[in-house]
């Protein structure tokens, strides 16, 4: 009886791994042999484009989500979670009229107020040294009928490789010390005034400037990060760094340069805002859940690509496949794709509000949203016996994508950078899949350079058998994870023990 109940043990072990390979196999020849990463590449980001909250872009990208997810096979639907400003992209144009005529490189800023189909045309102005508020009280009346620009000029806007390659050790340090200098002085001019870089914009708008000209410079790279405006009248548009420094010379030389912008846009009220939320139905535990996680929102000053495009891309493309060679998993596979993540994790942190009978029974989530490159990291995020199941899972994910990968147990908990954050801070074990950088966050991020054409299609495409695969495993495990948490450590300055993050009230209404 007993060599009986060996032999039957062996063969359902036997079988098991081999069906698990085959099933490891099978995601494999799917990614590589079918993949679909490209076409849903170019219909998220070239054909709908950037996706800001409160934009029909939004809308739309929620509504072709649902759609793939449908044609897969897969339940899918929106879910509204709260309201946000709504709000839609026109066009925007900026040109040189005077002392002579250039069109220029900018663009209008989100939920900004628009101009009228002609347009406006004003002399620009910077802020002058400032003493003191009440010297600045004083000069705010020169603001009136001015276009004011309120960022410095920047004193190049080569990147630091650049400097770094081609200059002498003591040329570039020099630089970097003059950078540094020329910054602390114009943060000092502002404070002078009594405002600071976000409060002196509606004093100039109050004071009666018909716009502000900003430039976000990226330090290390020439583009321009995108951001909100914050007027409510005037328009506000954000121009690249060559364009802005040759305006803020004129300025200086006394040229008087005016410029001519059209910034068309529309206020929408108030509009729903919602989470995508995906799933194929597990067999035996289906009130279990592993959680696929990627913020599906964006910035708008370029199409999203790497900021969220490239994990919004894994984890469908993921669930594209578990659904054509696991369609029956054990625990049942969710995939959430959370709106305004950068407005503060609201979408996601909703989702936790609103479903604590999915987030008592995750047995795990995988997040993952910063950039194109090869998932490099995972942290056990503070999870005591996270060593356990995640090197279990990572075993059998191929050494050619595993050796690559980092991992630090139990690590500590996530502070709120992404969205895995929200369930981490609910008590789910939640783990970010942290990438290699690719100049990310100089280059890509909240810019008007992230865009398809920075993705690494080779390195999303391991993304996605990683994800599939971890995802895989966490289902088929026989044991739910532990939510056991490591006890922090006492903080040096206040001398009290650490606490782990605790969960946000989510942004359910306005914004803006």
């Amino acid at each position: 009886m007993k060599k009986l109940f060996s032999f039957t043990f062996l063969l359902f072990s036997t079988l098991t791994l081999f069906s698990q390979n085959t099933v490891i196999e099978n995601i494999q020849k799917e990614a590589y042999e079918n993949s679909q990463l490209k076409i849903l590449a170019h219909e998220l980001l070239d054909d709908i484009g950037p996706r800001l909250v409160g934009t029909p872009q939004m809308q739309q990208a929620h509504d072709w989500a649902v759609a793939k997810y449908k044609g897969w096979g897969i339940s899918a639907e929106n879910q509204q979670y709260g309201q946000w400003k709504g709000w839609e992209r026109g066009i925007t144009h900026i040109d040189m009229v005077h002392p002579r005529v250039q069109t220029l490189d900018g663009t209008q800023l989100a939920w900004n107020p628009g101009t009228s189909s002609k347009g406006v045309t004003a002399e620009l102005i910077v802020l002058p040294e400032i003493k003191d508020s009440l010297s600045f009280q004083k000069w705010l009346p020169n603001a009136k009928g001015k276009f004011v620009m309120i960022a410095m000029n920047q004193s190049t806007g080569r990147p630091d490789d650049n400097w770094k390659e081609w200059a002498t050790p003591e040329s570039f340090e020099k630089m970097k010390k003059e950078r540094e200098a020329q910054t602390k002085a114009w943060d000092e001019n502002i404070k002078r005034s009594g405002y600071d870089r976000r409060s002196i914009i509606p004093a100039l708008e109050e004071a009666g400037a018909v716009g502000i000209v900003d430039s976000y410079w990226s330090k290390g790279f020439g583009v321009n990060k995108i951001f909100g405006a914050r007027t409510k009248k005037i328009p506000t548009v954000d121009l690249e760094l060559e364009d802005y420094t040759m305006l803020f010379r004129m300025v200086e030389h006394g040229d008087k340069p005016k410029i001519h912008v059209v910034a068309e846009s529309k206020d929408l009220g108030v509009v729903p805002t919602f989470n995508t939320i995906a799933e194929i139905k597990g067999t035996e535990k289906p009130e279990e859940y592993v959680i696929l996680s990627a913020h599906f929102d964006s910035w708008d000053g370029g199409t999203g690509a790497t900021d969220n495009g490239t994990g919004t891309l894994v984890m469908m493309e993921a669930m594209r496949i578990l659904k054509k060679v696991y369609p029956n998993p054990k625990r049942t596979i969710l995939v959430g794709h959370w709106g305004s993540e950068e407005q503060g994790l609201n979408g996601s942190s909703a989702f936790v509000e609103d479903h604590p009978e999915i987030v008592s029974n995750i047995q795990a989530v995988f997040n993952q949203d910063n950039g194109t490159g090869r998932v490099t990291k995972i942290n056990g995020a503070g999870f005591l016996h996270s060593y356990d199941y995640i090197s279990r899972w990572l075993e059998a994910v191929p050494d050619t994508i595993s050796k690559h990968i980092e991992t630090t147990f139990p690590g500590l908990p996530s502070r709120g950078g992404s969205d895995n954050a929200s369930f981490a801070a609910a008590g789910a074990p939640a783990f970010s899949l942290s990438s290699l950088s690719w100049d990310y966050w100089n280059y890509t991020w909240h810019t008007n350079r992230d865009t398809y054409d920075k993705i690494v299609f080779d390195d999303v495409q391991s993304n996605v058998i990683l994800t599939a695969i971890m995802a895989y495993m966490a289902s088929e495990d026989e044991s739910k994870t532990s939510r056991e948490q490591v006890i922090l450590p006492i903080d040096h300055k206040t001398g009290e023990r650490e606490t782990w993050p605790t969960p946000r009230v989510p942004e359910r209404k306005g914004g803006m």
